[in-house]
């Protein structure tokens, strides 16, 4: 179905108004979407009038840091989501707002720059993570898109940084196929990581002063040094449009009009009140609601020379013993009880296989305080161990020598493959049938079959284990270094956790 978007009208010579400017929805689902322009050069009126001609005819969400879009709802029914939640919670409701092609406004107001990046990398995580029947097309709209992709790293934390870079590389690169189509607008190109800037095919460049961001802007349209220049004299609301699913040469256009308007604007200049004759006393008298002013004491009186000297010339005081820091007495056994009281809590969540470990992690850190686990939080090195040990299912004190054999042959593997192998490990140490491919797919975090079942071919490359199928076509794991193999197993077999859900 071929929808066209009337983003407004196109600039042909003299005229005053030209032909009308429109956008292939379509395509742009296919092709993505770069906005550039400089603080005030009509951008977020450029998005606003996208969203509402386009709100019809697909499923939007948007990344709002500064709760501008939020107007929306009144108008077209999207529903705002508050980013003051945990992030888990972010991506459980990313993944509802998938399967129900719900029209969302992601409202960061109020949060830090460092919250803000985690919060958005969650929720685009979920949306990008959805389910394989959920993959409708969705305008995924990120304002502000230099604060979530940084060409460098600022004053935000390296991880929240990774995070949110990642996500958005993701909603780019890969979301295409997953019904996703990026719309990402910055005020300064050079700012914005290339990698995520380089996957947009359809670009709106506005107004635009500095010298390397016109340059990078007219490198992505084909222009060379000379036209660059064109950017600078750009009006508010013109744009240059170029792409598949806008023009095929560099197009100048003006943006129409909006149905709705931002809770912000720009501040317009208002006449001054007339100079009250009592304007010292409304600025210098204190009003009732605050604090009493500071009283300053006054200097102290000068000594003289010679009682300096004598305070001088006195012997000085034996320095008292430094006390020896008393810290809490941690009881251990139940330090271990609550640690894994939380990570029984998480395993137990059907969502949590089908998140990253930096989520879980996070996760994990908020159940602890809640559940007030004495000590020292686990590192996230220390927590990817324990959760891969908590899902295989057998106690890491109590297992016998073929499991503490199994733990020892756990430790050379990458973090997010020693759950997969103990899971495996445990099946043959307890004589269980061999788990199946949805199985496997599950504890890995995904749910495609061929990727378990390469997992199996790299234990066996590894000499971890031996593959081998009876004459019944169900499939043995054997453990040479072990001494046990699993039961026979059929690999096509359901996922137990999935079905006992489904019951």
């Amino acid at each position: 179905m071929k929808v066209n978007i009337d983003l407004g009208s196109a600039v042909r010579g003299s005229a005053a108004r030209g032909p009308v400017a429109e956008l292939d929805l379509e395509e742009l689902l296919a092709t993505r979407l770069l906005v550039q322009g400089n603080s005030g050069s009509g951008k977020s009126h450029l998005l606003r009038r996208l969203l509402e001609q386009s709100a019809p005819w697909v499923q939007q969400c948007i990344i709002d840091p500064e709760g501008d879009f939020v107007t929306l709802a009144e108008r077209f029914g999207h529903q705002v989501v508050d980013a003051a939640r945990t992030e888990a919670e972010l991506t459980r409701i990313a993944g509802r707002v998938r399967e129900h092609r719900v029209s969302v406004v992601l409202n960061l107001e109020g949060l830090d720059v460092d919250q803000q990046m985690r919060a958005a990398a969650a929720f685009l995580g979920g949306m990008f993570d959805a389910e394989r029947d959920h993959w409708y097309p969705v305008l995924v709209v990120v304002d502000e898109a230099q604060l979530f992709a940084p060409a460098v790293g600022g004053e935000v934390s390296d991880e929240a940084r990774k995070l949110s870079l990642g996500a958005m590389t993701n909603l780019m690169c890969r979301g295409r196929k997953r019904g996703l189509a990026g719309v990402i607008a910055t005020q300064r190109l050079a700012k914005l990581a290339k990698n995520v800037a380089a996957e947009a095919s359809n670009f709106l460049m506005g107004r635009t002063f500095l010298d390397i961001d016109m340059a990078r802007a007219a490198d992505l349209l084909g222009m060379d040094r000379r036209q660059a220049e064109q950017f600078r004299d750009l009006a508010r609301g013109n744009f240059i449009a170029l792409g598949p699913a806008l023009s095929r040469r560099p197009l100048p256009i003006t943006i129409g009009a909006v149905e709705t308007s931002a809770r912000s604007s720009s501040p317009k200049l208002t006449p001054l009140p007339e100079a009250p004759e009592d304007a010292s006393d409304l600025i210098f008298t204190p009003g009732p609601d605050e604090a009493s002013p500071i009283l300053r004491k006054q200097p102290p009186k000068p000594i003289p020379t010679a009682d300096l000297l004598a305070q001088l010339s006195r012997p000085k005081p034996a320095p008292e013993p430094v006390a020896e820091p008393v810290f809490a007495i941690i009881d251990e056994a139940e330090r271990e009880a609550g640690l894994e009281t939380v990570l029984r809590e998480i395993i137990e969540d059907p969502d949590a296989a089908f998140r990253s470990d930096a989520v879980l992690y996070q996760d994990f850190l908020v159940r602890c305080r809640i559940r007030r686990v004495p000590g020292e939080p686990l590192p996230l090195s220390g927590f990817r161990r324990r959760l891969a040990v908590a899902r295989a299912g057998v106690d890491e004190r109590s297992g016998g020598e073929a499991w503490a054999t199994a733990l020892t042959l756990s430790e050379g593997l990458p973090d997010d493959l020693q759950g997969v192998f103990l899971m495996i490990a445990r099946a043959a140490v307890n004589k269980d049938p061999s788990p199946s491919d949805a199985t496997l797919a599950r504890a890995y975090g995904t749910h495609s079959a061929r990727r378990a079942r390469r997992l199996l071919s790299y234990f066996e490359e590894r000499g971890l284990l031996v593959v081998r199928t009876d004459f019944h076509n169900r499939r043995v794991l054997a453990f040479p270094d072990l001494d046990c193999e699993t039961a026979p197993g059929h690999p096509d077999a359901p996922d137990d956790v999935q079905r006992d859900a489904a019951e």
